[in-house]
């Protein structure tokens, strides 16, 4: 959606809230005292009021509005509108002034409920047919807790950082992507010989197998078949996936041939990164990594706003996230 057609489409509070207040009613209200789906509005209170019990339910209540006093008009919708309107994204501080809002928190806040959300829609899939399983290292700035910790290594190792894997400046994320290979006579030129589908990013704790097994389970069907490196962590991926295959690539050069759309997907996350939000927190990579992802899977779709308020409809916010 461009910027002119919003604002024809959306040119106050009311039409903003309207808009809400549809979606929400297709998705469906649900009492939370008797579990009633049937409910008069009560246009003075902005409330649902249940037929059966009279329990009243807010416009905002149960959804990933919850509990926020921001105006539909001046920060959520627009906010929803700036973050699906380009391939890239925007900063919190760029969408404030866009806004003319006084505070930088509630928009930071905001953007990343409906990160939240968009990460928590993608998760009701999985990927199949053959997929792409790598990890990429991800610049991050620790929290508290872990500069603590990395000041005592640092100490122990005169000051230098750890380099490659297990460095103290990077976390590790667990990137998938679906790839079809495709006949060589119909692929563009300087393009791989792979069709890429949807992908998924997710943080990794750790490199052991368990740790990396425990996750596809819940992200990749089982019938899927997967290819990846040499990596120790993808040793038993046969016991959960049909077809597993490894491939060492004795050149570097060699490995973006093998798994082309895992390494391009990584590249262009990072430079993302780097280019709009240039330093991200450790607690907050994955909230980014949703955004990512989920516009990448619907870079083909014709209205991607409209899909974002429908997800924030049906997401519940949750205050310990």
């Amino acid at each position: 959606m461009k910027i002119q057609d919003f604002f024809i489409r959306f040119p106050d509070e009311a039409s903003c809230k309207a808009h809400f207040k549809s979606e929400r009613e297709k998705q469906g209200v649900v009492c939370k005292r008797c579990q009633g789906k049937e409910h008069y509005w009560i246009s003075t209170r902005d409330q649902y009021q249940c037929k059966k019990c009279k329990f009243r339910t807010t416009l905002r209540s149960g959804t990933l509005l919850h509990c926020s006093q921001l105006p539909y008009y001046l920060s959520i919708i627009p906010g929803m509108m700036m973050l699906t309107s380009t391939k890239k994204s925007f900063s919190a501080l760029e969408i404030q002034r866009q806004l003319g809002h006084l505070y930088y928190e509630p928009i930071w806040y905001t953007l990343h409920k409906i990160r939240y959300a968009m990460g928590k829609r993608d998760d009701n899939y999985k990927l199949c047919n053959e997929t792409e399983l790598d990890e990429g290292f991800f610049e991050i700035v620790p929290n508290k807790e872990n500069r603590d910790r990395i000041a005592t290594e640092l100490k122990e190792n005169n000051g230098k950082y750890k380099r490659g894997k297990g460095s103290q400046k990077q976390t590790t994320v667990l990137v998938m992507a679906e790839s079809k290979t495709v006949d060589p006579s119909q692929k563009y030129k300087h393009k791989p010989n792979k069709k890429v589908g949807y992908i998924k990013m997710q943080l990794l704790e750790n490199l052991r197998k368990e740790t990396t097994n425990k996750l596809l389970e819940k992200t990749i069907d089982k019938k899927s078949s997967t290819i990846t490196d040499g990596g120790n962590n993808y040793n038993d991926l046969n016991k959960n996936l049909v077809n597993h295959k490894a491939v060492i690539a004795d050149v570097k050069k060699e490995a973006s041939k093998i798994l082309p759309w895992v390494h391009i997907a990584i590249s262009n996350a990072k430079r993302l990164f780097l280019d709009i939000h240039h330093s991200i927190g450790d607690e907050y990579l994955q909230s980014y990594l949703n955004e990512y992802c989920y516009k990448f899977n619907r870079r083909y779709f014709d209205s991607v706003f409209d899909r974002v308020v429908i997800t924030s409809v049906s997401c519940k916010w949750q205050n310990n996230v």
